[in-house]
């Protein structure tokens, strides 16, 4: 279909269709559905307006872009949406030429569209190029946003920002009126009449120029976008966002301004699906489900270390008013939502803002609070200055708990949890620690609870690899513990989850592999390498995590420190590439990490 030249009957056909096919694929794959429901109209708006060809479409964290993928040629692909070799959950360059910019993590597109339209404008293209920004109002709580915001109010580049409002109701429509007056302040009328009273106060002094700001001020009242206009970006709305007449009509307005205005169209997530119609935190993002009853195609039924993570955290919590936390905009993905519920005032979601996270739980700590800065291991790279200046220079004791450390699946590339180690290790003061299972998790907590400086321990997406491991000790600084010891002259070295998986891979090997809890990868338990060293000459390095800067650096560090060369170290960390998206298990066997393909290069390499 051509939408640019379909009836508006056609195109809300359209949308009907390609909210069944989303809602069948995500249904099937698993993936993110509420927002992208919610936003079918005005995806479809967006393309009939403007061309993703030559204008730059930006869509924030993009999660929502599934409409946009059909639209752009990819509708007999759909059905290998986040699977292994297929579609991408998000926008990808390489995967369409539709697709402008990688995006996965929140609060970026405001700043790649003012540097677009930098290049646009240095390039002569601002009569047939505009940015195009879709930006949620969740992303709208993070700093990045504000800083782009205020460059673009100074520097007046031509930029169409497409605010979708779907949950937080940043201000509600005031009915009849709300609607003439976001048209009425896109039209060419009101925009001439606004420049030519302009040029009129600056001509006739001070005295009309204050006349004229309190008349334009009273104007902006009866609008929510005072804070935008203040900023010096022209602000249109709230729009309908499911009434397609109206949204294409007000961004063929915005687009015709040849400034930076923002179009504030408020959309309910889930539309069209009425199971998850709605504010439900769960229908953001899912797994398979059956689409007439709304309900999971499977649940599991072992316990994930987020589980076990929130129940070690409240049992500690209930022994030590002390303890504190916070989360970036994650409450229930890290667990901490059942913290929130028993100590309102004592754990807090801060938004999508890991770097006020990081410093405010800073604060907390110099005033004797313990903090539990509790964040995905991705969404942690976008606090690392605040870890280094505000945290560890002061030497506070934070405690950095890393969800979803390792590949965490259909998410991808922008989520893998795989640099927190390398990124960690480097810094002045930070302990770096993980647990294996169910008790040395609640005991890893325990040593994070009484630890007087700043330290962090990650932790899996899901359960943790399922073997039977023997019994845990208490956590000690620097020590690791010894599971397995005979006469062989190889070493297992696990860290975190990957001494489970060290244990499946010894399994299927026909001879003795002695194996050895790391625990601690900074510091290192030096004791225990240099006993190993006399022993074992072979060491293989289980870990999910970076092998650049990751655990086996940390021992080759070690070894080269102290001049132990004749021992060889075989590092099985993640190579030095980003990690494709799809089934957990069948990205594993892609790079060779399953625990028969290890063996089988273990057996390879012991000679």
């Amino acid at each position: 279909m051509n939408i640019k030249k379909s009836s508006i009957k056609e195109l809300e056909t359209l949308c009907k269709e390609i909210r069944e096919e989303i809602l069948r694929v995500v249904s099937k794959n698993g993936g993110h559905l509420s927002s992208t429901l919610g936003a079918t109209e005005l995806i479809v708006a967006m393309h009939e307006v403007f061309d993703s060809k030559k204008d730059p479409f930006i869509f924030d964290v993009s999660h929502q872009s599934y409409a946009h993928k059909l639209l752009t040629g990819r509708w007999k692909e759909f059905d290998t949406l986040r699977q292994f070799g297929g579609l991408c959950g998000y926008t990808k360059p390489s995967e369409s030429e539709h697709d402008y910019f990688v995006a996965g993590h929140s609060s970026t597109s405001i700043s790649l569209g003012v540097g677009a339209a930098k290049a646009i404008a240095l390039k002569g293209e601002q009569d047939s190029r505009v940015p195009v920004v879709m930006i949620g109002d969740g992303a709208m709580t993070a700093g990045m946003v504000y800083e782009a915001l205020n460059e673009l109010g100074e520097r007046k580049y031509p930029m169409v920002i497409i605010l979708n409002d779907n949950e937080m109701s940043i201000s509600k429509p005031i009915g009849a009126i709300s609607r003439i007056l976001s048209s009425a302040m896109a039209s060419p009328f009101y925009q001439n009449f606004k420049k030519h009273t302009e040029n009129f106060v600056d001509n006739f002094g001070d005295g009309a120029r204050y006349i004229a700001k309190r008349m334009e001020e009273s104007l902006k009242l009866i609008t929510p976008g005072i804070l935008f206009e203040e900023m010096g970006v022209d602000y249109i709305g709230p729009v309908d966002g499911h009434n397609l007449t109206s949204l294409i009509e007000i961004l063929q307005k915005a687009k015709e301004l040849k400034k930076p205005v923002i179009v504030h169209v408020q959309t309910i997530k889930g539309k069209g699906y009425e199971i998850a119609e709605g504010h439900e935190e769960k229908w953001h993002g899912v797994g398979p489900f059956d689409i007439s009853s709304g309900n999971a195609a499977k649940k599991s039924t072992l316990k994930s270390a987020t589980q076990i993570y929130a129940e070690a955290l409240l049992h500690l919590a209930k022994q030590n008013g002390k303890i504190v936390g916070a989360t970036a905009a994650m409450p229930s993905g890290t667990g901490l939502n059942e913290l929130m519920e028993v100590y309102p005032d004592r754990f807090w979601d801060v938004a999508i803002a890991e770097q006020h996270a990081v410093t405010s739980m800073a604060a907390l700590a110099k005033e004797g609070f313990k903090p539990f800065c509790t964040i995905y291991s991705t969404f942690l790279q976008r606090g690392y200055d605040q870890i280094i200046h505000d945290t560890c220079l002061m030497n506070l004791p934070v405690v950095f708990a890393l969800d979803r450390a390792g590949i965490v699946g259909e998410d991808g590339e922008t989520h893998q949890g795989a640099f927190d180690i390398s990124f960690l290790r480097a810094i002045p003061n930070m302990t770096l620690f993980a647990p294996r299972d169910e008790k040395s998790f609640h005991q890893a907590m325990a040593f994070a609870s009484e630890y007087p400086y700043p330290c962090s321990l990650r932790y899996p997406r899901g359960s943790f690899t399922q073997t039977t491991l023997p019994e845990s000790l208490p956590f000690e600084l620097a020590k690791s513990q010894l599971l397995r010891s005979n006469n062989s002259d190889i070493l297992f070295i696990g860290y975190g989850n990957g001494v489970g998986r060290a244990y499946e891979s010894a399994s299927f090997l026909d001879f003795e592999v002695n194996i050895l809890d790391l625990r601690f990868v900074k510091p290192l338990d030096e004791e225990m390498l240099r006993e190993m060293a006399k022993k074992h000459k072979k060491w293989f390095v289980f870990s999910d995590s970076a092998k650049m800067g990751g655990v086996g650096s940390a021992i080759l560090e070690f070894l080269s420190r102290e001049k132990i060369l004749h021992v060889e170290v075989v590092s099985f960390e993640y190579e030095d590439r980003f990690i494709t998206h799809g089934n957990t298990k069948q990205v594993e066997e892609s790079l060779g990490l399953l625990p028969a393909q290890l063996a089988k290069k273990v057996t390879l390499l012991a000679g």
